[in-house]
């Protein structure tokens, strides 16, 4: 072999190793995706056992697991208003075997809170959007109003009416805020821990109205307990066709829509984010999925993580201003 072609050999040697060094990260990546999962994954849910939360993330857990045979379990981390378990996921390996159902309380801390301990927007990765489940308005069934209008007319003329949430900041709470605000009337927030106090409150008087989901205000609806004088989202809720939307009574810019979306941690390879998001479409696809879901006023959300990115960044700006609005602040 001459010198000649032993440098021919070298070279083109060199140059298939060199090529296969600025190829292997995405080849890595790419056979990272093949064979994920390999191992089990877990959703966290920021919240409390038993709420939508847990059934849309149990749905999506039961279904992943039957499709990729291996455990996909929704692990409960509430606190601190949905931050505990969110930066939990923040600083957990970005190999997407950690996951995070977020809700619209990530738009809304932010600016709710004054230091995060990461970055709302930067730290995670978007997969897609699962759901929203729009907010009814109920009264106490004493309270002489039958209709929004009526509601409205009755604020104005008593000003004081008392309201309660989950807690300030909450959605429910800034439901509140974002009425009083548009309607000009004056309303008292009255913050409890949790949903259910706030609806026994209503129930009993102690309170005059509040915003709940279906799932948790319409059995109480049906029985008579309080009654529905309209849902928050810009159009009706399919499972209660006949209440209008706030935006029908002469607000046509209300629209509190409460919603959830799956996320990674930031740096998660874009092939596992692929597989992970045609996955979860393809589940919220199948009607044994859906349909539950809108029995329980759940309307089925979808689509690439550039549009879960797009429509999570409007709502921070969008919920931020009203958080300012309202003056509401984390002590």
């Amino acid at each position: 072999m001459t010198i000649k072609s032993s440098r021919r050999k070298f070279g083109l040697a060199a140059i298939v190793v060199l090529g296969v060094l600025v190829a292997s990260p995405a080849v890595r990546a790419q056979a990272g995706a093949e064979s994920f999962p390999s191992k089990g994954i877990k959703i966290i849910v920021p919240f409390p056992p038993g709420g939508l939360n847990d059934v849309v993330a149990r749905a999506l857990g039961v279904r992943l697991t039957e499709r990729w045979g291996q455990p996909v379990i929704a692990e409960n981390r509430p606190g601190g208003g949905t931050i505990i378990g969110t930066e939990a996921v923040a600083k957990a390996a970005p190999d997407g075997y950690t996951l995070l159902l977020t809700s619209l309380a990530h738009a809304i801390n932010p600016t709710f809170y004054k230091h995060l301990p990461y970055d709302s927007v930067k730290s995670f990765t978007p997969i897609t959007l699962v759901g929203s489940s729009p907010f009814i308005l109920i009264v106490r069934p004493s309270l002489p109003a039958n209709n929004l209008r009526e509601f409205i007319a009755l604020a104005k003329a008593k000003p004081g009416l008392t309201y309660g949430s989950t807690g300030s900041g909450g959605s429910s709470h800034l439901m509140g805020e974002m009425l009083k605000s548009m309607a000009k009337i004056d309303i008292v927030h009255v913050p409890y821990k949790g949903m259910t106090p706030a609806v026994t409150d209503v129930i009993g008087g102690q309170i005059d109205f509040s915003f709940g989901s279906y799932a948790s205000v319409g059995g109480h609806i049906k029985a008579g307990r309080v009654r529905a004088i309209a849902v928050s989202s810009a159009k009706r809720l399919a499972v209660m066709p006949d209440l209008p939307a706030i935006a029908e009574a002469g607000f046509p810019d209300y629209d509190a829509n409460p919603w959830w979306g799956l996320v990674a941690p930031a740096g998660t390879p874009a092939p596992v984010i692929a597989k992970i998001n045609a996955e979860v479409l393809r589940i919220l696809k199948l009607p044994e999925v859906a349909q539950p879901w809108r029995d329980q006023g759940i309307d089925v959300l979808a689509g690439t993580p550039a549009e879960y990115a797009k429509h999570f960044e409007r709502d921070m700006v969008r919920w931020g201003a009203i958080v300012r609005a309202s003056g509401a602040q984390a002590e």
